[in-house]
């Protein structure tokens, strides 16, 4: 059995209420499984696909970030997103996170905040990570 992964999540956001409480936590669950922090600062910390930040209102929920191919991916899931029952919450747009990061965000029916993401043109040196079973 063969398949593949790391084609559609980009990144997780996760707003908490207390972010040492939550920093403990995901430290030592992430350890208990070989992974460590990638970043972290007073204001959040990370591993490979998480991000873990301070809540500054209520906590929010889950923020998903799909990856898109190009600008035009980005604008096409904003309008989907649109037609299909979820709220604007930032359309198609250069952010400042990084050069070249364009993404567009909508709430979905629930109120999850969803991203697509365009990171600019990049050479990646595979299309997903191939995962063979050994069973």
């Amino acid at each position: 059995m063969q398949f593949h992964q790391g084609r559609l999540i980009d990144h997780v956001h996760l707003r908490v209420a207390d972010l040492e409480a939550s920093r403990r936590f995901y430290r030592a669950v992430l350890e208990a499984i070989g992974l460590a922090f990638r970043s972290e600062s007073a204001e959040h910390f990370s591993c490979d696909e998480l991000w873990v930040d301070q809540a500054d209102g209520p906590v929010s929920r889950v923020h998903l970030a799909f990856q898109a191919k190009d600008r035009d991916a980005v604008h096409a899931f904003h309008a989907a997103a649109l037609a299909n029952g979820g709220r604007d919450n930032g359309g198609p747009g250069e952010r400042s996170y990084h050069p070249g990061y364009y993404a567009a965000f909508a709430l979905d029916p629930d109120g999850n905040n969803i991203e697509a993401v365009f990171h600019g043109p990049a050479e990646r040196s595979a299309a997903s990570v191939v995962v063979e079973s050994r069973r």
